[in-house]
């Protein structure tokens, strides 16, 4: 596993993972700030080739899991680089008590004060409230962050849209080509199952679409490098059922 750049200051590396029994991969985004700062989100197995990659490119600051599902390898991640700041959605806490969460990413529900200015500057960030996807025990909230980097106009994020193509494995084509997420920027049948209260998540898809983004990186799926903005909000218009500004 190599990092691959994808912009100036923006890189990505992806490895193995089955969900539901499902071959989906994902994917860790870095982005490196002024005074080469590197913020990892959604981090990946730890492994020393990787530590090495990250190393030439700046130092390790801000260690970010986004949603309450994609913290698997945060603490070694951490482990790894002790002087990061290990950053989390609120409700992760509560859900992993045993993972040493340094700072909440700013929310009505965080446990940490919210800071006047970002504290990754290039980079903006938003909760997407109200959407949830169905998990082993039924409908759960994501509790999901997502993220602008305004220097290369990309949206990042984890698990609020999907883009699978014929690079994934045949069953894991059929399934979304029948649920949804295949090679189109949507949400899957997952989220349109559990997520019942539609009024927040069209707050958020709205605030969205106020960032001027032509590139969307997922956590599942490829990399859309074009007219990301107006495939999210097809993607959308068709979870949310009506048309968007």
């Amino acid at each position: 596993m190599m990092l691959r750049a994808i912009d100036r200051d923006l890189w990505v590396i992806e490895q193995p993972l089955r969900y539901f029994g499902l071959g989906i991969g994902t994917r860790m985004t870095v982005i490196r700030l002024a005074g080469n700062q590197l913020v990892i989100i959604s981090p990946i197995q730890v492994s020393e080739a990787l530590v090495n990659q990250l190393n030439e490119l700046g130092t390790v600051a801000h260690i970010i899991a986004p949603n309450l599902y994609h913290y698997l390898f945060a603490a070694e991640f951490k482990a790894a680089y002790p002087n990061a700041t290990f950053w989390a959605t609120a409700g992760l806490k509560a859900k992993k008590t045993e993972l040493a969460i340094d700072r909440a990413i700013c929310h009505r529900q965080g446990f940490a004060n919210a800071a006047a200015d970002s504290p990754w500057p290039g980079l903006e960030y938003l909760f997407f409230d109200g959407f949830k996807t169905l998990g082993p025990g039924g409908p759960d909230a994501l509790e999901e962050w997502v993220f602008y980097h305004t220097d290369s106009r990309t949206l990042i994020l984890t698990d609020t849209a999907f883009c699978f193509d014929e690079s994934f494995p045949w069953l894991t084509q059929l399934v979304t080509q029948i649920g949804g997420g295949y090679k189109r920027l949507s949400p899957s049948l997952l989220e349109r199952v559990a997520t019942t209260d539609k009024q927040p998540v069209k707050a958020s898809v709205e605030q969205v679409l106020r960032w001027n983004f032509e590139r969307v990186i997922v956590a599942h799926g490829r990399i859309v490098e074009r007219d990301g903005k107006q495939q999210f909000k097809r993607g959308y218009e068709s979870f949310l059922g009506c048309s968007l500004a």
